[in-house]
């Protein structure tokens, strides 16, 4: 008969991996300095653990690595192109680091693109030439440590394999780069970034800024305790202009129908999202217990800190709960104002009543 382990005991037994809190919930590519425990003591907290949870009590800005789209055909990259450096005006660099400068410069990389994507005899018709990315900062952000970090991180994570250019662009409050990735590599893979790469972009590119004395983070949104998905831009845009999207049309509506049958569905992913962020904010509680007892100050004010976060986490509300929380304060809102004109036309009833017996 064989013996089992004796079950570890202690923090190491009772704790997930650190990373539960912020690694967003799908596969990694590689393993963060800040998952790998300590061999000495696999349950205690490691000091890049502990200045990672720092960042992200303290807010840290947020880093923005976004794929903006793709071009497919020789005209659409040429005009993307010159969109980045706003046809020749804004200097462009390449992997190589030399840097292409006015019209000139935006027409030697245009023909040298094409024909390279001459070449690719292998894609398919509908396949993309470039994909191309946006690396951005929150406005306040120096401008030179994000160029400086969009260039380290393009040579960590393209510069081998594939060809591409980038542009700064400072006329807009959050200072960004534009990085165009040609799709082929040198490898003869084509480029097909997953959600797991882009979250791994997001660090690499906030490590990067760190390195320049940026205090930077690139947490999924449920590490701060939010479920809701940021909208798109064009629903943002239209919502701008007073335009209801069909997103919003077909929202309301299906929450609307639920509310008049006083039948109230309960979407699966609803429980899962509410247990996912009372786990997460447990573990950060756990966290702050382990800080508590090391009896080190400065670990007593990070765990103060991590409370405190817990404390002002919103309130756990998808968009559903949203749309239902907006129409039952307009029903109520109408019933309070129906009532008032109840009250208000009785009185004016009983004042004409008055005037009649005088």
């Amino acid at each position: 008969m064989t013996r089992r382990s004796p079950r570890p005991t202690g923090l190491a037994s009772e704790l997930p991996p650190i990373s539960y809190v912020w690694e967003t919930p799908i596969r990694r590519p590689r393993r963060a300095e800040w998952d790998i425990p300590d061999p000495a003591s696999p349950g205690r907290l490691t000091p890049a653990m502990r200045a990672k949870l720092g960042r992200i009590v303290r807010r840290a800005a947020e880093v923005m690595v976004k794929i903006t789209g793709r071009t497919k055909v020789v005209a659409h990259l040429k005009s993307h192109l010159a969109y980045i450096t706003r046809n020749g005006e804004l200097d462009a660099e390449t992997e190589e680091g030399a840097t292409l400068a006015g019209r000139l410069g935006l027409k030697d990389l245009q023909q040298r693109w094409e024909d390279d994507a001459g070449l690719d005899n292998k894609r398919r018709r509908d396949g993309s030439l470039s994909v191309n990315i946006i690396l951005s900062m929150p406005a306040g952000t120096d401008a030179v440590a994000v160029k400086d970090s969009a260039r380290a991180f393009a040579i960590e994570t393209f510069g081998y394999n594939h060809d591409y250019v980038f542009v700064q662009h400072l006329d807009d409050k959050h200072p960004h780069v534009h990085l165009t990735v040609r799709s082929l590599g040198h490898d003869g893979k084509r480029l097909n970034p997953r959600k797991a790469d882009l979250q791994a972009w997001r660090e690499r590119f906030a490590g990067e800024l760190r390195l320049r004395g940026i205090k930077a983070e690139a947490t999924p949104r449920r590490t701060r305790g939010r479920v809701r998905k940021a909208d798109r831009g064009a629903v943002l845009a239209m919502r701008k202009r007073k335009i209801m999207p069909d997103v919003d049309r077909l929202a309301r509506k299906e929450v609307l129908s639920e509310v008049r049958r006083g039948k109230t569905a309960k979407p699966p992913w609803d429980e899962q999202i509410k247990t996912r962020q009372e786990a997460i904010r447990r573990r950060y509680l756990d966290y702050a217990a382990e800080l508590h007892r090391s009896g080190v100050a400065t670990d007593h004010e990070l765990a103060r800190q991590i409370r405190q976060f817990v404390k002002d986490m919103p309130a756990v509300e998808t968009q559903r709960h949203a749309l239902k929380n907006e129409l039952s304060e307009f029903a109520s809102t109408r019933r309070r104002d129906a009532k008032q004109e109840e009250v208000d036309a009785v009185g004016h009833d009983k004042t004409r009543g008055n005037e009649r017996t005088r």
